[in-house]
């Protein structure tokens, strides 16, 4: 048994790193479950041929594991969306039926210190698989999306805009987070101008994408977005954190479409005195990087980031609050959300290819707790981008009070309020 059951975790690892599956979540659990089914199969073979307990029960998990598998690697997400509402409960019936099976059938000590255990897991996996899909099934009902989803090449990209008047200002979220997470600051500017937020691929009500979400791809796709959705520029962008870095790849890329910026407690730059230190990943490559997020969003599926979701957003407004947790528990924010940290280099790099603002109005805001020299020199920096820019420290204001802490969203709406009117009056921010 222990045999038969290393090799299919074995298998599992092997599968898994076969260069003719792509890194997706839903082809990377599906070799995982073939592996782990050829395991079981092993274990009902040999034990029918070389002992006497045959163990003929295991054919049945073979057969569950090694099917839901092939139908994943084979049609990705179409079978994921038809096997939700289905595994769990089969998952559960199997699992009864392997604790009978073994009760009957093995009488060794192997069955209380290794099989047990095994079929433990499988049981707590068919009731986290349970009550992720009924969350999310509840989610989706009472979070319908804002706005709409535009095609940007593939896969398509939430966009929400609110409020009237020029120029428009467009959010930009931080790592792992989603257009909701600007809850206070969207609904105070779109009192003034238009503003318009938006979901990267695999966050909130956007659709994943298989291509690597560095800060140039994020940039591309934003700036199809917005054209596709009819928002005409020039643009003011706001970005908070890993969103730094985005605003500042776009206005590298597209500078006569950016009218004013502001950095809201920015992740710091590569040195643009050393560009290009990450080697680019070609394109039909080998992405290790990409299966290992792949294998590791998998715990989203059987409800571990439900747990945790609860305990984010805690100071947004009651919607937008809830709408992040739902988000977070999602498999497909959290595999965005460890690729964008795979990415994370080359994007700051990307983004330290914007060396001149043009002297447009530029605000850098920083969070006070938790400052660094390093990063208050980097911000200096960013700063230094514009002659037409302000620099302000929030004393007391964390990484992510800035976005959502009420008070900390209200200096940052101000903030955007300014680059708005110096955009429209072309006057100089006031100091």
């Amino acid at each position: 048994m222990t045999g038969s059951l290393a090799a299919g975790l074995l298998a599992a690892l092997v599968l898994v790193a076969a260069p003719f599956l792509r890194a997706r979540e839903s082809e990377i659990t599906g070799a995982v479950l073939c592996g782990f089914g050829l395991g079981w199969a092993l274990l009902a073979v040999l034990s029918v041929r070389f002992s006497d307990q045959p163990q003929r029960w295991a054919a049945a998990p073979a057969l569950f594991m090694g099917v839901a598998g092939i139908l994943l690697v084979s049609f990705g997400s179409v079978a994921d969306a038809a096997l939700n509402w289905v595994w769990p409960p089969a998952l559960l019936a199997l699992v009864i039926w392997m604790v009978i099976g073994a009760r009957r059938r093995l009488h060794s000590r192997s069955r209380g210190w290794l099989l047990y255990p095994v079929i433990a897991v499988l049981a707590l996996a068919s009731i986290g698989g349970a009550y992720q899909t009924i969350g999310a099934a509840a989610d989706a009902r009472a979070y319908r999306m804002p706005g709409q989803l535009i095609d940007v090449g593939g896969y398509s990209l939430h966009l929400n805009c609110t409020g009237s008047g020029s120029p428009t200002v467009v959010l930009q979220p931080g790592a792992g987070e989603m257009s909701s997470n600007h809850g206070w600051i969207a609904s105070a500017i779109a009192s003034n101008t238009r503003v318009c937020v938006y979901d990267r691929a695999g966050r909130g009500w956007s659709e994943p994408a298989d291509n690597a979400q560095d800060a140039t791809q994020i940039a591309a796709d934003l700036h199809t977005l917005l054209h596709r959705g009819n928002v005409p520029g020039p643009y003011v962008l706001a970005g908070h954190s890993f969103g730094g870095l985005y605003v500042l790849t776009f206005a590298a890329r597209y500078p006569d479409e950016v009218a004013g910026m502001v950095l809201m407690d920015s992740t710091d730059r590569a040195s643009a005195a050393s560009p290009g230190a990450t080697s680019p990943v070609a394109p039909g490559s080998y992405d290790l990087l990409g299966r290992v997020s792949a294998l590791i969003s998998i715990s989203a599926r059987v409800g571990l980031a439900r747990l945790y979701a609860p305990l984010e957003a805690g100071s947004l407004p009651p919607r937008s609050r809830d709408e992040v947790r739902a988000n977070i528990a999602t498999p497909d924010s959290m595999g965005s959300t460890i690729d964008e940290y795979v990415q994370a280099n080359k994007s700051m790099e990307e983004a330290a290819a914007l060396r001149d603002f043009a002297g447009k109005p530029l605000v850098v805001l920083t969070a006070g707790v938790g400052n660094s020299s390093k990063h208050q020199a980097s911000q200096n920096e960013l700063s230094d981008l514009s002659t037409n820019s302000i620099h302000k420290t929030i004393d007391w204001a964390s990484h992510e009070a800035v976005i959502a802490d009420k008070d900390g969203a209200a200096i940052t709406s101000q903030a955007i309020l300014d680059v708005v009117s110096s955009v429209r009056s072309t006057a100089s921010l006031p100091q």
